[in-house]
């Protein structure tokens, strides 16, 4: 099975920002062009789902419009961007070295910013990829388009790569995801 994972544009925010839950527009042009990109390639009336974001969203619509044959995004929270807590909206240099440090040394279960844990995010795209799995067998459809970011593809991959165990080390986690406005399409 194959699941397409777009990610959003590149937000209207000045460079050098932590954001991941804040709910920030993407450049209406460049997601424009990334929904070209996409729908250039995306095989014929794939289901789509979509993080509840306005970024992920704005990428739905416009790719909607270049293929009505993918039919209108399904909206699933569990898509949405790992939470940074109190570091959402700071400038990642002004981000302490000692919150980096106790974030690397608890990597799975340390919520970085006070909000979420790269555990919780994984366990919530497993869970929104076991439901994908059940929608695939029962439908008999092989592929899927998700419409995220790059959290959500990390840990994407990290769950086709090492199930739905727990992840130990920060070397575990996958360090490839598209850029903004990009795609990759990972065998599930």
């Amino acid at each position: 099975m194959k699941l397409w994972l777009l990610r959003h544009a590149r937000v209207t925010l000045e460079a050098g920002l932590c954001y991941g839950a804040s709910d920030v527009p993407a450049d209406p042009a460049l997601t424009r062009i990334a929904a070209e990109s996409a729908a250039a390639r995306l095989p014929p009336g794939l289901p789509v789902c979509v993080s509840a974001l306005g970024r992920a969203q704005q990428l739905a619509r416009e790719l909607h419009a270049l293929r009505q044959d993918l039919g209108p995004a399904f909206t699933d929270p569990r898509l949405n961007e790992m939470d940074f807590g109190h570091w959402e909206l700071q400038p990642w240099d002004a981000i302490p070295r000692a919150a980096f440090d106790a974030w690397m040394a608890d990597f799975a279960h340390h919520r970085f910013g006070g909000a979420e844990s790269t555990q919780q995010i994984i366990d919530r795209v497993a869970d929104a990829l076991d439901d994908l799995r059940q929608r695939w067998q029962m439908q008999a459809v092989g592929e899927a388009v998700w419409v995220t970011h790059a959290g959500v593809i990390r840990a994407a991959q990290y769950v086709a790569t090492h199930g739905h165990g727990p992840i130990r080390y920060a070397s575990q986690w996958p360090r490839e995801a598209p850029e903004p406005g990009g795609w990759m399409a990972l065998e599930i």
